[in-house]
């Protein structure tokens, strides 16, 4: 009997040992569901690789398909693939804050306000807080979100009252996860000049790729002078990245006649701004991001492997990374000794994590689409598309997913999996991993460049 209470302990002593099984269980729950008779509306129940990948694109919350959710799924496959979008997005701002609160607490008090930040966690608070915390700001935003798009779809598409609250609710809770799950075959296409659907979708997607800690403390803290630097680094380069990216959308696509150029111009600059949203990352799309031009397929993949907010449902390397990453090479260039940002200092051991992730996150894009090239006869740039796509968690694609082999599907399924809960995973176990080194070696210095 003792052996048997001690295996599970060894095996669950890292908490995000935790999270994965914890995903990779309601993933499975999910595959299983999806695979009922009564989930598609065909005659046959849907396949292993069909169930499997719509699954682990939902709890991941990215929005790749490989079948269509109008038309494959029964509402009955909607509503499963609803609450796996739900219970993903939920689990994921829970699990990354509460595995900062773990952190904190298993290092020494003089970590602990490093460890707070570097985990991006809010502060040494209490579980129930987080779990309240993270509830309330999920229903208020996808209940505002869903009142704006019933009412529109009801007044502006003589939509009935049922059908327009479910796929107002639908698209919310879509949205706010940063999903990208819709239910309309061309994703939102046939909005493109609905401001009324396209600015409150964008605007949930924003909100759920903050992050919980940021939406929390813009909550109790109004003035920008008590943001912590966690939550400054994440709005500047959010902003940043809003910008610039619907400047460089419109830019590239202003002549396009597939994309903007059949518009006008006020609603060219609101597919521009909605697409620059996007990629960081919900996946929905109201242009055709298969017609788009190549240099606007790498500006996208850029923004795509950015993505957007810790501790939030955007995926991605997260801008805080990013940001950071910046900050070393303008300190570099400078010749200055430390890195700062906003009048703090960067730590060393955060400066690494950010390396850490970025490298390995490139290391996993770059081996997935050397696979997927090998493996089928598309061109570079709509392959390693689609591994941006999704290891961020994004969902947009150039067409190419349901023509991928069941081996791409499943290989997209790992990316999928890895770009979720790999850069929270692997923070948190180097936070936990910190050992203080008593000795020092000689410093040598190699030649770079």
């Amino acid at each position: 009997m003792r052996r048997q209470t001690v295996a599970p302990r060894r095996f669950f002593r890292h908490p995000s040992q935790v999270v994965v099984t914890a995903f990779a269980v309601v993933i499975a729950v999910g595959t299983a569901l999806l695979m009922l008779p009564w989930a598609r509306t065909g005659p046959e129940a849907a396949s292993f690789v069909e169930a499997l990948f719509t699954s682990t694109s939902a709890v991941c919350v990215t929005g790749l398909i490989i079948v269509d959710t109008p038309t494959y799924w029964s509402p009955f496959g909607q509503v499963v693939i609803l609450a796996l979008i739900q219970v993903g997005g939920f689990g994921i701002m829970t699990m990354a804050s509460l595995l900062g609160l773990i952190v904190a607490r298993r290092l020494g008090l003089r970590s602990r306000l490093t460890a707070a930040a570097e985990t991006k966690a809010m502060g040494i608070g209490d579980i129930r807080s987080v779990l309240v915390g993270v509830a309330k700001i999920t229903i208020v935003f996808e209940a505002a979100t869903a009142l704006f798009l019933w009412v529109r779809l009801m007044v502006g598409y003589d939509e009935g009252v049922g059908r327009a609250a479910y796929l107002a609710v639908f698209h919310s809770i879509s949205a706010f996860n940063n999903a990208g799950f819709a239910l309309y075959e061309d994703s939102l296409e046939r909005f493109v000049t609905d401001a009324w659907i396209c600015l409150p979708i964008a605007v949930a997607v924003i909100c759920g790729g903050l992050g919980f800690p940021v939406i929390m403390e813009l909550s109790r803290r109004v003035a920008p002078r008590h943001w912590s630097i966690h939550t400054k680094l994440t709005l500047s380069m959010t902003v940043v990245l809003l910008v610039g990216g619907t400047v460089f959308m419109a830019a590239s696509e202003w002549r396009n006649q597939a994309t903007l150029g059949g518009l006008d111009t006020p609603y060219k600059l609101m597919a521009s701004f909605f697409h620059s949203v996007m990629p960081r990352t919900a996946g929905f799309n109201s242009l055709d991001v298969g017609a788009m031009n190549e240099g606007t397929w790498l500006g996208t993949i850029v923004l795509m492997f950015i993505g957007g907010g810790s501790a939030g449902t955007a995926g991605g390397i997260k801008v805080t990374t990013f940001v950071i990453l910046l900050f070393v090479i303008i300190a570099e260039v400078r010749g200055q000794q430390q890195v700062n940002a906003f009048d703090r200092r960067i730590g060393e051991r955060v400066q690494r994590q950010a390396l850490t992730v970025a490298l390995l996150s490139v290391a996993a894009v770059v081996a997935a689409s050397l696979a997927l090239l090998e493996m089928t006869d598309h061109t570079f740039g709509r392959v390693l598309f689609e591994a941006t796509s999704a290891f961020a968690t994004v969902g947009l694609s150039t067409g190419i997913t349901d023509d991928l082999p069941a081996a791409g599907h499943l290989l997209l399924v790992g990316l999928m999996f890895l770009g979720r809960l790999g850069p929270i995973t692997l923070v948190s176990a180097l936070a936990l991993r910190e050992r203080q080194i008593r000795h020092t070696l000689p410093e040598e210095r190699p030649i770079i460049g």
